[in-house]
């Protein structure tokens, strides 16, 4: 007959689980007062997630670019209490001064409400071709 004999291994001792628990439900509630390990440890984490997380995680919060017209206009008043528009030249069709007239009041009235063109002038590049219309208007 043969009898093996096994020497007792000694186990790890249990780890307690009310004091782990007790700790997880600390950070959780926030239950640790200022200068203790724990409290600076929370704090620590808080700020590796704020910091860090812009570098990780993709928020897509990019800002919107608007742009509500579709042409480039530029405003800016006259001294007299009235205002200049520059309006892009691509907005405006026509050739003659009734035509420009509708085209251009079409792209500003949405911008600034009923207005009366007073006059406008028509900017060139060197080589002749109107590049944008600069518009005098009058509330009505």
């Amino acid at each position: 007959m043969h009898t093996e004999l096994k020497a007792a291994e000694p186990e790890a001792p249990p780890v307690p689980a009310k004091p782990v628990w007790r700790t997880i439900k600390g950070f959780i509630f926030w239950s640790y007062d200022r200068g203790t390990v724990q409290y600076d440890i929370m704090v620590t984490l808080i700020l590796i997630f704020v910091f860090f997380s812009p570098l990780v995680i993709n928020f897509k919060d990019r800002p919107v670019e608007r742009n509500p017209h579709a042409t480039g206009v530029v405003v800016y008043p006259d001294g007299k209490g009235n205002f200049i528009y520059q309006v892009e030249a691509k907005a405006v069709s026509g050739n003659d001064d009734s035509a420009v007239r509708t085209a251009l009041l079409r792209v500003i009235e949405p911008i600034s409400g009923s207005v009366n063109i007073s006059h406008y002038e028509a900017l060139t590049d060197g080589r002749g071709r109107v590049t944008a219309y600069k518009v005098w208007v009058q509330r009505e």
